[in-house]
């Protein structure tokens, strides 16, 4: 590992947390978003009423949301996330983090998927917010892209798996495009 590699990971404590409410399931989306979700690393575990899938986390909590960034705290919607290469004073690029993240929804009855082809396990989904309605969690992506969960209570956890790794990609958005994107 390299000096700026060890100096990335230093002082990591993986993420922990769980949600019962719709004010803990927002905290887990600020943590939550623009994670990657590989298609293929989500199952939905009927007879365990389970939906889970791995994410490759973005670490805001790590100083991602320096220099006016959108992050777990942003007061703007997100709109689709694009990756921006941020330098540093020194030219070599500023170093982010992201990490595994396993991600487990309980109690849950029936998964509906919307602008997502189930068949195409190759799909990578950038996660924007998770969203608690009546019986329902839906799992935003950018894109349109979402994945409802129907529930009979909110039960999510949520942990980091592994060490982080660095990264010169930070996601950003632009206000703009997020209200294009809304839906009308």
């Amino acid at each position: 590992m390299s000096t700026r590699e060890a100096e990335t990971t230093a002082g990591f404590r993986p993420l922990k947390l769980r949600a019962r409410d719709s004010e803990d399931l927002q905290t887990i989306a600020a943590h939550l978003q623009d994670a990657l979700v590989p298609l293929s690393d989500t199952a939905y575990l009927k007879p365990e009423k389970r939906f889970v899938f791995v994410a490759n986390r973005f670490r805001w909590e790590a100083g991602g949301a320096e220099d006016g960034a959108a992050g777990p705290d942003a007061s703007e919607p997100a709109g689709d996330a694009r990756f921006a290469d941020v330098e540093d004073d020194s030219g070599a690029g500023r170093l982010y983090e992201r990490v595994n993240c396993g991600v487990c929804f309980d109690r849950v009855r029936g998964v509906r998927v919307r602008g997502v082809d189930p068949r195409d396990r190759d799909q990578i989904l950038n996660l924007l917010t998770l969203e608690a309605g009546p019986d329902a969690i839906t799992l935003v992506f950018s894109g349109g892209a979402q994945i409802r969960l129907d529930v009979s209570h909110i039960r999510c956890h949520v942990e980091d798996l592994g060490e982080p790794w660095p990264t010169r990609w930070r996601p950003g958005h632009d206000a703009d495009e997020a209200v294009a994107n809304e839906p009308g």
